[in-house]
């Protein structure tokens, strides 16, 4: 895939975050050229420049020689790197190590061509450098992982080539690289920015979107389990609330229930009025998740395609501008939104599956067994998701309303970006297991039923059912559950005509 710096794609950032290569496009190697010749006319000119030649945060009085300029860089990475924790995911550092690469390619931050084409490399041959997950607040850059990405184009610190984990020296021999020699501005171009908090939260956005479309079949399908009504999907009732989200999930639910035999069969004579809130107010809850993730979709797209260097290096005239674009506060929002739907999203699928165990509610066997008392059917699956519900909740608590000072209080607000993004895909990974168990409930349900559902709905029973039997009597539940949770994994559910948030 070829980047074009400043116009990348939210489809495209997933694609890399999936496993697909990426290169620059030919014509962003002019201006980064432009940009590392201005920063060489700044020198000369003998200006003080932050981080070019002086020192670092509270140290940015202190000037520094011109014989020393390139060991300022390499200090800086090297003491910059104290990161704590377990790695990041491979795919979130790739994802972190392209958006860094269209950053600096857009000509603003002073590096070299030599410098971005050899982090174009590292892509290039699946060298990914270990990074501690632990150590950002989200401003002045994500400097701690950054300095980690760094520290392995030196050659310090470990890398992984291919998933294998060996030293970063050793890496970069067998991709045939040497380890690079910064010069002036580019460690601090490579340290400052909010790519490792950009990176995270949309790993976070691209996993909550196909559970969210995951969570609109569930929904449909404990639907007719249930024998609730399609009614309050009606059209008439979203136009009236406005809300673009909400009419959207009332469409399609209604098209995944059409032609379903079970809604068929209740359409009249039922003394039932109203359904409970977890079916009857799906679009007013899922519409507007989908809401709030198409308007964070959106700042992260913002936020991948700009630059978040400091100082900004402009050409006409050669100039260097110190601003405050590292400061992560647009991805914490983003991130804080995130987290809030994905919350949501399990909580309204917990009561589903809550209700359907519920035999007052469903009116189908208690816990979903044809034998209940003897067997205790789906009665501890449910308290499973009511557990992960309820970790999600205290995960989605928003992290952008906290701040510490750091640099000896010259950096003293920041975004907490980093971890407010990096709970992200723990909280899918519990949604994920949530909508798994929600899935086998309602295939159980439906099971119950002599008459068909729809022909979409089928067709996913019908792929459960080639992955877990129907539960009769009790047995070893975990290996069902993993199933479920595979099947979501695996993109065999028909997501694509499901509403998109990118």
């Amino acid at each position: 895939m070829k980047l074009n710096p400043g116009n990348v794609s939210l489809q495209e950032w997933r694609s890399i975050y999936r496993g697909s290569g990426c290169t620059l496009e030919a014509v962003a190697m002019p201006a980064i050229a432009r940009a590392a010749k201005a920063v060489s006319e700044i020198l000369a000119r003998g200006e003080p420049v932050y981080g070019v030649n002086t020192g670092f945060g509270k140290l940015a009085a202190v000037r520094i020689a011109d014989t020393d300029l390139a060991r300022l860089q390499q200090n800086l990475v090297l003491s910059h790197a104290a990161g704590v924790g377990d790695p990041m995911p491979i795919p979130v550092a790739r994802l972190m190590m392209a958006l860094k690469l269209a950053s600096l390619a857009q000509g603003a931050s002073g590096v070299r061509v030599a410098t971005v084409e050899f982090l174009e490399q590292m892509l290039v041959h699946n060298l990914i450098p270990v990074i501690p997950a632990q150590g950002s607040v989200g401003a002045s850059g994500d400097l701690a992982p950054l300095a980690h990405m760094a520290a392995a184009m030196l050659g310090t610190g470990d890398v992984f080539l291919n998933g294998e984990r060996l030293s970063a020296i050793a890496g970069l021999a067998k991709a045939g690289l040497a380890p690079i020699v910064l010069g002036p501005k580019e460690g601090l171009a490579l340290l400052n920015g909010t790519q490792f908090s950009t990176a995270y939260a949309l790993a976070g956005l691209f996993e909550a979107e196909t559970l969210f479309q995951s969570a609109l079949l569930t929904g449909a399908l404990s639907t007719d389990a249930a024998r609730g009504s399609d009614a309050p999907f009606d059209p008439r009732i979203h136009a009236l609330r406005r809300h673009k989200g909400q009419a959207e999930v009332a469409a399609t639910l209604r098209t995944l229930m059409t032609g379903s035999a079970i809604r068929a069969s209740h359409m009249l004579n039922d003394t039932r009025v109203q359904d409970p809130y977890c079916l009857r107010c799906q679009p007013q809850v899922m519409g507007a998740v989908l809401d709030l993730l198409r308007q964070a979709a959106d700042t992260l797209r913002t936020e991948a395609n700009g630059v978040t260097d400091n100082p900004l290096i402009f050409t006409d005239p050669a100039e260097a501008l110190s601003g405050g674009n590292f400061h992560a506060e647009p991805v914490a929002f983003a991130a804080d939104m995130i987290a809030m739907a994905v919350c949501e999203i399990g909580s309204l699928a917990e009561r589903r599956l809550a209700m359907l165990v519920d035999p007052t509610l469903s009116g189908l066997p208690a816990f979903l067994t044809p034998k209940p008392g003897l067997n205790s059917g789906f009665m501890i699956p449910q308290v499973t998701a009511a557990a992960l519900v309820s970790e999600n909740k205290g995960r989605a608590f928003p992290a952008s309303v906290d701040s510490i000072p750091t640099s000896a209080n010259q950096e003293d607000h920041v975004s907490m970006a980093a971890h407010g993004a990096r709970r992200l895909l723990p909280m899918t990974d519990n949604l994920r297991a949530i909508i798994a168990i929600e899935l086998l409930a309602a295939v159980q349900g439906c099971d119950f039923h002599t008459l068909p559902s729809s022909t979409i709905l089928e067709d996913i029973r019908t792929l459960v059912r080639g992955k877990a039997a129907y539960l009769d009597d009790d047995r070893y539940f975990a290996p069902d559950i993993e199933a479920a949770i595979m099947i979501l994994r695996s993109g065999t559910l028909p997501l694509a005509t499901l509403p998109s948030v990118l």
